[in-house]
């Protein structure tokens, strides 16, 4: 392979992971109906490779949580599996925009059954379910949030209000099959979503700790780091100013603006160059 071959396959196999290549081709090749048409925003934005950015900023972004966090720190194994667990999100993500109806539904039903087990107390006594419409509802909307923010500032192809409105209307249909109930379908709705957690949310340990492990310790080559610690900075760059104190994350509104915007904008190209056939046929997922 040449250098853009070698490089796509390598990140393609990070995120992906070794049963990567089967995957794509049963989610792209196998046929029959699909819930979203192609060409429409979700598929735009989940294609992107402004989702190496977005999904940055949705880990840390969705730590703000106490009882997200704590679920994900006792049973998700991040410390361990961080790959593991990048190659099942992505390849959810992937099934469910680009795949066949059946296996987008098997993959969600897979997905409940998981969140059923996942159950547990928070340091105070309260209990907390994965399977929470509130907390599903949360999860959900940090994610898209982030997604669509990231493929507003670095996406090839950043979307107009309509175009905004309807990536929201399409994920909000995949986030209620899992149980999530009252998610926002609009840019406004979600705006206000977003206030409302507001007073749920806060810095705990567990939270800074895994914004130290995501941002400080990725388990990456040393060759990898460089070009990660790019794409994290972009991902720290577009997080709220709120959010910055509870995480200990810094805010330089200036270079975050120039310097790191024009890093992360080359970063994103190059995945975008490196992951894309030269007729540019198929995501990356």
């Amino acid at each position: 392979m040449d250098v853009r071959g070698r490089l796509g396959h390598e990140l393609f196999l990070r995120v992906a992971g070794p049963d990567g290549p089967r995957q794509r081709d049963r989610i792209h090749g196998r046929p029959g109906p699909r819930w979203f048409e192609a060409g429409s925003p979700i598929t735009r934005v989940h294609g992107d490779a402004s989702m190496f950015v977005g999904g940055i900023r949705a880990l840390l972004l969705q730590s703000l949580h106490p009882a997200a966090m704590r679920a994900v720190s006792e049973h998700s194994g991040y410390r361990g599996d961080m790959w593991g667990r990048l190659h099942r999100t992505s390849t959810f993500l992937a099934v469910t925009t680009f795949g066949a109806a059946d296996d987008a539904q098997r993959a969600v039903d897979a997905v409940r059954r998981i969140h059923e087990r996942v159950v547990g107390d928070l340091p105070d006594g309260t209990a907390y379910a994965a399977s929470d419409p509130h907390l599903l509802r949360w999860v959900h909307v940090a994610e898209v949030d982030s997604f669509l923010k990231a493929h507003q500032v670095y996406g090839k192809r950043p979307l107009d209000q309509e175009g905004r409105d309807e990536y929201l209307a399409q994920a909000a249909t995949i986030a209620t099959r899992l149980g999530a109930t009252d998610v926002p379908t609009t840019e406004a709705e979600l705006a206000e979503a977003l206030v409302a957690y507001r007073a749920e949310l806060r810095g705990t340990p567990e939270a800074r700790e895994a914004v130290r492990y995501v941002l400080l310790k990725p388990p990456l080559p040393l060759a990898a780091r460089a070009p990660y610690a790019v794409l994290a900075a972009a991902a720290v760059g577009l997080m709220p100013p709120w959010s910055r104190a509870p995480l200990r994350l810094p805010y330089l509104p200036v270079s975050e603006r120039t310097v790191v915007r024009a890093l992360g904008s080359a970063a994103t190209g190059t995945i975008r160059w490196a992951m894309s056939p030269p007729q540019e046929s198929r995501p990356a997922s």
